[in-house]
């Protein structure tokens, strides 16, 4: 366990419309410990979004070069767009004894736990495809044919469920936010995180780390 590093990560994953964003943008504002690891992508920025903090907006050419050169620890294609996970802020940020939660889709999470064994995978489900659909409409940000295509990929998106620790059913915010936040404050308390936050304390009573 003395190789274990000091923070968590947790793999967060949804179709789109799903409400992954909103859960997470709340659940960073309620905790001060956690960090959202900032993915890369090709895709041009929807309105309001802002570069290094959304995503860092790379061009196919930028993207070609990072993965080349090993600086993702994961990618994938998504919707006709590459994302990526670049890998020094996320070590760095591990290292410090932060936990990170990476927002990434199916095929991210399955490369992710070849490289670092222990994350912690949430799925969060929406109450219905039909429910999907709407909230996709509502957010008024994508055109039929996006929307199309996004709805298509949902249920071979969800099938990988089962694949994730967790799962959530985002069906009333609040309560899906409670229940997040609950899985957080578990993780941190499994015995491998505790012994490395609390070293002295383990030595005292004998116990391996």
């Amino acid at each position: 366990m003395r190789n274990q590093p000091a923070g968590n990560v947790f793999l967060i994953t949804a179709p789109s419309g799903a409400g992954k964003s909103s859960l997470v943008n709340a659940l960073l504002e309620n905790d001060a410990g956690l960090q959202l690891s900032v993915s890369c992508t090709t895709r041009p920025p929807r309105d309001g979004e802002v570069d290094g903090r959304d995503y860092y907006f790379v061009t196919p050419e930028q993207f070609n070069a990072m993965r080349g050169s090993n600086e993702l620890l994961e990618w994938a294609q998504v919707h006709d767009n590459f994302y990526g996970t670049p890998r020094a802020p996320l070590t760095k940020a591990l290292e410090l004894g932060r936990d990170v939660l990476l927002e990434i889709d199916w095929q991210g999470a399955e490369q992710v736990r070849h490289m670092l064994p222990g994350v912690t995978g949430i799925f969060i489900l929406p109450p219905s495809l039909d429910a999907l659909e709407s909230r996709l409409r509502a957010r008024g940000k994508d055109s039929e044919e996006v929307i199309a295509k996004r709805m298509a990929a949902a249920s071979s998106e969800i099938a990988h469920a089962h694949e994730f620790e967790y799962v959530i059913i985002n069906q009333e915010f609040s309560v899906a936010l409670q229940q997040l936040e609950q899985i957080v404050s578990s993780a941190r308390l499994r015995y491998t995180r505790q012994a490395v936050m609390n070293p002295a304390l383990f030595e005292s009573f004998g116990l391996p780390r």
